[in-house]
């Protein structure tokens, strides 16, 4: 394997791992909002508050485009499953295709 392709494995290595904290932060800020409607925590709490607005501010930009097309279905949100599975199929048959075809470019497969 040359360097090429290690620098390759590790660009993949590297979205892959940003992918799936993107996965982990998204399940994370649903199961807040939960605890915040059911009144099971509340914002006064300041390392809660924190937790909760970096958790917005770090998902934001990936539910907001969602949240324009896909409608709140009786007051349930249901963009954080599509964006997960949005996730996984980017996971599980983008990358792996990318890769090789990275990989082939650089001569390595």
């Amino acid at each position: 394997m040359g360097i090429g392709a290690g620098v390759i494995g590790f660009i993949f290595f590297v979205l892959g791992a940003l992918l799936q904290l993107l996965l982990f932060a998204i399940i994370a800020n649903a199961i807040l909002s939960w605890l915040f409607a059911f009144d099971v925590i509340n914002y006064r709490n300041r390392f809660v508050a924190q937790v909760a607005e970096f958790l917005d501010r770090f998902t934001s930009p990936i539910l907001a485009p969602l949240r324009r097309v896909i409608p709140p279905l009786g007051g349930i949100d249901l963009t954080p499953i599509v964006a997960l599975l949005i996730i996984q199929g980017v996971q599980g048959y983008l990358l792996p295709p990318l890769h090789v075809a990275a990989l082939g470019l650089v001569g390595a497969y």
